[in-house]
């Protein structure tokens, strides 16, 4: 299993946004449901051993399980209407436990440390960063859990939870990469087996 977590630090918690303005008024919510595409799509197919969390606002956290996944299409518009949707139902999700909004798609009530701490007892963390040790320098993680931030850098009380549940910190490259697109180069990472298998 892959996952994938992905810090939305202006993201709405509520629905009532405009699925025409997802990167003015819907908080650049378009970048994360770039980042959805970019973890499930293949082409003409979707990864199912994926899962890929979304924190809004360090309030809520939005789960997609490749496995169980239905009406994902390849489009910012229709993933941020799940998006929506999850939210419409966000009172039903009663303290830790989360509540199934579409199928393969649910909603916690919980933030970036809940969420961290969750996903740490899964797998190999591994927090995505452009000050990292480089990627070809570190061994392919067993059951990895990549953990990136939007277009803004991770809070400092963010950084000290990264490195305290982090088993690495790495750097996909030498050159600074949008949150979707170094999605899309960890997975061919690890397709690759660091590269090394085509």
């Amino acid at each position: 299993m892959r996952q994938f977590v992905v810090v939305g630090h202006d993201a709405p918690t509520t629905p009532e946004f405009s699925l025409d303005d997802l990167a003015g008024g819907a908080g650049r919510l378009d970048v994360l449901c770039r980042c959805v595409t970019s973890a499930f799509f293949l082409s003409h197919a979707i990864r199912e051993a994926v899962r890929t969390h979304l924190v809004l606002a360090d309030e809520y956290t939005i789960t997609f399980e490749g496995a169980d996944l239905r009406r994902l299409n390849p489009d910012e518009r229709s993933t941020a209407a799940l998006v929506r949707n999850a939210l419409e139902e966000r009172e039903e999700a009663i303290g830790h436990i989360p509540v199934e909004t579409s199928p393969g798609v649910s909603l916690v009530r919980r933030g970036f440390e809940g969420t961290i701490e969750a996903v740490a007892d899964e797998g190999t963390v591994v927090q995505l960063h452009g000050d990292g040790d480089p990627v070809v320098d570190v061994a392919t993680p067993t059951a990895p859990v990549f953990v990136l931030s939007d277009h803004h850098d991770f809070r400092e009380t963010e950084a000290e939870m990264l490195a305290e549940y982090a088993d690495e910190r790495v750097s996909l490259g030498p050159e600074r990469l949008h949150a979707d697109h170094a999605i899309t180069v960890a997975h061919n990472y690890l397709d690759t087996d660091g590269f090394t298998t085509y």
